[in-house]
């Protein structure tokens, strides 16, 4: 039974991937460039951002975080992850009524893309009292973790609604910071805050992150381009050794990114058929 359950959940990883190719192969074509990279996306999005009250505190460039708690790391602590039960972690959300049918079916996809690969779930939220409430506002940003209550995951509908930057929110809403605030960062990227637009050098702080022994990937949907918050299009990333490499362009979660969901919320059948698809020889 229990290899007949790590089979099932084998194919069905095989063909989710194999179902999100064609649509990652025709947006990395149409998403060439840098002005097309994660950073880049979020950065035109949350140009207003601070412009009214109601809008949460947002350090990293898209980390919502409660006021006066701006030098916090969050969610360094597993009672920042959302309860498990069963084998599975089911997340209640729920859409505003902001959105148009091909906006919510965008965001949809964003998070059944969580379902077959991991032991992470979606379903709409009914008396939950912790949920993501989805909203169109002034931006795209996300709390590290489950917060409690209704958790707001701002998606605006001016540039938001993409099917990276809604997986790239709802890894932050599952506990996880930006690749490049690694605290082993400095291995593989160079920082030039000198080319960062004034008062804007914290969001390239290094924080305690969970790596969950996984390695550094520049192919992370949580990488930023290499000219985030860059005063004059000079890069502010660099990669190194290879400072050639691509950075911040993902249209689609890595596999690390999968690895590290699957690590973080122990999906134990998920990580035996992680392996056994992507490591058949090990």
């Amino acid at each position: 039974v229990r290899y007949t359950s790590v089979l099932a959940i084998t194919i069905s990883v095989i063909c989710s991937i194999l179902a999100f190719a064609c649509v990652s192969i025709s947006l990395d074509l149409i998403q060439r460039g840098d002005d097309f990279s994660i950073s880049t996306l979020l950065e035109k999005a949350n140009a207003n951002l601070g412009k009214n009250l109601d809008e949460p505190l947002v350090i990293f460039g898209d980390i919502a975080v409660p006021t006066g708690l701006q030098n916090a790391d969050p969610c360094t602590a597993r009672g920042c992850l959302w309860p498990k039960n069963n084998g599975r972690v089911v997340v209640p959300y729920r859409i505003s009524d902001q959105y148009s049918r091909r906006e919510r079916d965008v965001i949809e996809q964003g998070l059944r893309s969580f379902e077959a690969a991991t032991c992470v779930s979606f379903r709409p939220q009914s008396r939950e009292r912790d949920f993501l409430d989805i909203q169109s506002r002034d931006g795209c940003y996300s709390f590290v973790g489950r917060r409690g209550g209704g958790q707001i995951v701002s998606l605006s509908r001016q540039g938001c609604v993409f099917h990276q930057i809604v997986q790239h929110e709802v890894l932050h809403a599952l506990g996880f910071d930006h690749e490049q605030t690694r605290s082993d960062r400095d291995q593989h990227v160079r920082i030039l805050l000198e080319n960062v637009i004034p008062g804007m050098e914290h969001n390239f702080r290094k924080i305690n992150t969970r790596n969950l022994d996984t390695p550094y990937d520049y192919n992370s949907v949580m990488h930023y381009g290499r000219f985030a918050f860059s005063r004059d299009r000079e890069p502010t990333i660099v990669p190194i050794p290879d400072e050639n490499v691509a950075i911040g362009r993902a249209t689609e979660m890595s596999a690390n990114d999968i690895l590290r969901v699957n690590r973080l919320y122990t999906c134990s059948m998920y990580l035996v058929s992680f392996r056994f698809f992507f490591f058949p020889f090990l």
